[in-house]
C-alpha cells in the first residue's frame, strides 16, 4: 500500500530509504529491540521485522492532497548534507524524481510542515543549488511548530548547528516561514495536535474527512514494536518518561477505533489499526 483515501483526502507515501537494522542498546532508535526480543513479537513480521529480528524501518514523507491544498509531511534527510550519522551522510536519493513520477513538481506543494526538527525530517526542506542551499519548494507556506523552533534555535550542540544552517534557517531567510501552535488547524480536513517528549514541540498530524479519521505519528512512535511495549524507550528523546507517557496516552485513544494510525518510520505497508493485545497493543495492517 502507497496511498489511502480518507474522505476527500488522498495520502500517499514517499519512501526516501527503507531498510533492516538489528536495533538495541543505549542511544538506539529503540532501545530495548534487540533482535531476540522483536523475535518474540510474533505480528511483527514480515512487516515490521525479519525473522532475525531486525527491526523494518523507512525514512519517508507523506503527500497530502485536500480539495484545496497540497501538503508534504517530513522531509526527510535530503541530499547533499553533511551529517555525523554515515547513515544519512551526503545522501544522493532519487526523491525528487520520485516525487515527479507521483506527480507533483516542486511548484504545486502548497504547504510543507515537519512534525519536529530531526535531521530525517527536514532535508528536504532545501536543496543545493549553485553551492547555496534554497528552498525546495519554493511557493510553500513551510509550517514550524512555534514551541519547536523556540527550543532547537537556543541549541547550541554541534548537531544541531549545521542542520537549522543548511535544512531550516533559509527557509526563514526566503520569508517561506510560519510559526504555529502546536494545535494549528491548517484547513478544514487537517490539523495537528501536541504530542510532546520526543522532542519539547512535537506534533502529529490528524486528518478527518467525511467521517474517516486518519493520524500520521511522526516520532511519537518510531517503530510497531512500541504498542507491544509503550515503554520502550527511544534513544533519541529529548524527555523519555515523557515520550512513554505521550504514546500510552495515544495508544489507549486510538486502539479498537476506526482511526488509520500512519507510521512516519514504519515500513511498508506503514499503516494499521491499534487493537488491544493482552497487556499491550498490536497494529493491524491496512
Amino acid at each position: 500500500m502507497t496511498n489511502w483515501q480518507i474522505g476527500d483526502v488522498k495520502i500517499s507515501r514517499l519512501v526516501e530509504i527503507e531498510a533492516a537494522l538489528p536495533l538495541g542498546g543505549e542511544g538506539s532508535m529503540v532501545e530495548a529491540a534487540y533482535p531476540e526480543a522483536l523475535q518474540k513479537i510474533d505480528w511483527l513480521q514480515p512487516h515490521f521485522a525479519t525473522p532475525e529480528g531486525h527491526a523494518k524501518i523507512a525514512i519517508q514523507a507523506f503527500l497530502i492532497e485536500t480539495p484545496t491544498k497540497r501538503l508534504i509531511i517530513d522531509t526527510c534527510v535530503g541530499n547533499d548534507k553533511k551529517r555525523d550519522n554515515p547513515f544519512f551522510n551526503n545522501l544522493q536519493t532519487t526523491f525528487l524524481k520520485d516525487l515527479e513520477e507521483m506527480g507533483w513538481t516542486r511548484d504545486s506543494v502548497d504547504i510543507v510542515l515537519c512534525t519536529h526538527l530531526h535531521v530525517d525530517h527536514v532535508g528536504w526542506n532545501t536543496m543545493l543549488e549553485n553551492d547555496k542551499w534554497v528552498p525546495t519548494f519554493p511557493k510553500a507556506d513551510y509550517l514550524i511548530g512555534q514551541r519547536e523552533w523556540d527550543f532547537w534555535k537556543a541549541e547550541e550542540s554541534e548537531t544541531a548547528a549545521p542542520l537549522l544552517a543548511d535544512s531550516v534557517q533559509p527557509i526563514f531567510d526566503a520569508g517561506l516561514a510560519t510559526l504555529i501552535t502546536d494545535d494549528h488547524r491548517i484547513c478544514p480536513e487537517i490539523h495537528v495536535e501536541p504530542t510532546q517528549g520526543h522532542t519539547p514541540g512535537h506534533i502529529s498530524i490528524v486528518i478527518e474527512s467525511k467521517g474517516e479519521r486518519a493520524i500520521i505519528t511522526g516520532d511519537m512512535i518510531h517503530h510497531p514494536c512500541q504498542m507491544a511495549h509503550s515503554d520502550w524507550r527511544c534513544g533519541f528523546d529529548h524527555n523519555s518518561d515523557m515520550a512513554n507517557e505521550t504514546r500510552k496516552s495515544f495508544l489507549e485513544s486510538v486502539a479498537d477505533q476506526p482511526t488509520l494510525v500512519i507510521g512516519t518510520h514504519f515500513a511498508t505497508p506503514a499503516a494499521g489499526h491499534v487493537k488491544r493485545d493482552g497487556d499491550g497493543f498490536r497494529l493491524d495492517v491496512a
